[in-house]
């Protein structure tokens, strides 16, 4: 499977609360930026497939709005309860370009959030 780079937004005008979503390639992708810079992971819980966007970033992870699991922004690694790993994915900036690298085959049904509303 290959992975492409896609460009976002320019840097200068990244959200001020510190967190963008959007929806690259089919991926619903999370954008923070904490102690360590900028990084990007899969927005869905991997537990009940929430949107993490509408949870709390804090420490340097993203907490689930619905139940509470905690997950590293730095590599998605699940803190706060027994449920999978999020997908995380590379991100750099490019003359001022946050570009991120999502695979180029569309996320599968668990990978997917539940989208309301």
């Amino acid at each position: 499977m290959s992975d492409s780079w896609h460009a976002l937004i320019p840097e200068a005008e990244f959200p001020s609360d510190g967190k963008l979503a959007t929806k690259v390639a089919g991926w619903h992708v999370l954008v923070a930026k904490i102690d360590d810079g900028l990084l990007a992971v899969n927005d869905r819980c991997t537990h009940q497939a929430a949107l993490l966007s509408a949870g709390r970033i804090r420490r340097g992870a993203v907490m689930c709005p619905l139940h509470g699991a905690r997950f590293e922004m730095a590599g998605g690694k699940c803190i706060g309860g027994a449920y999978r790993d999020l997908r995380s994915f590379g991100l750099r900036v490019s003359d001022g370009m946050i570009e991120v690298c999502v695979p180029d085959s569309p996320p599968g049904m668990d990978e997917t959030p539940v989208i309301t509303g």
